[in-house]
């Protein structure tokens, strides 16, 4: 009875196509630039462990938004290199949208993608408002 289960393709999604409070997107994009927001290290218990945070401003073809990239991640964040990010979410920060992966996803480092980063639509720049509707 051991049936082989089949992997769904994943469907990738373009920049652009990213909404406020939306998750489970998969993209490849190009890293623009990388900008070190916080790094500290914990000496509470047994191993030393150490925090960082870093702000990435990526893109495709269709616009770019700024990734979280927090700890390992921060280390294949580097500038012109083009990864593909699995399961990434959208966060909101101070009503913007900025594109992350947790212990859920993966960020990979991929081969040279052929497209060039459209730099005149950054979506985190864009703010947005929660507006709360009230049904009657």
């Amino acid at each position: 009875m051991a049936e082989s289960k089949s992997l769904r393709k994943p469907v990738f999604t373009k920049v652009e196509q990213l909404r406020p409070g939306t998750s489970g997107h998969t993209l490849t994009v190009k890293v623009v630039s990388t900008k070190m927001v916080l790094q500290k290290g914990r000496t509470d218990g047994p191993q030393v462990r150490q925090m960082r945070i870093a702000e990435c401003l990526v893109g495709d073809e269709t616009g770019m938004i700024i990734f979280t990239a927090r700890n390992e991640q921060v280390d294949l964040m580097k500038e012109g290199t083009t990864v593909t990010l699995r399961n990434a979410k959208i966060d909101m920060y101070k009503g913007s949208m900025r594109l992350a992966v947790d212990k859920w996803g993966r960020v990979e480092v991929d081969k040279p993608a052929s497209f060039t980063v459209k730099e005149d639509n950054n979506l985190s720049l864009i703010e947005y408002e929660l507006v709360n509707v009230v049904e009657e």
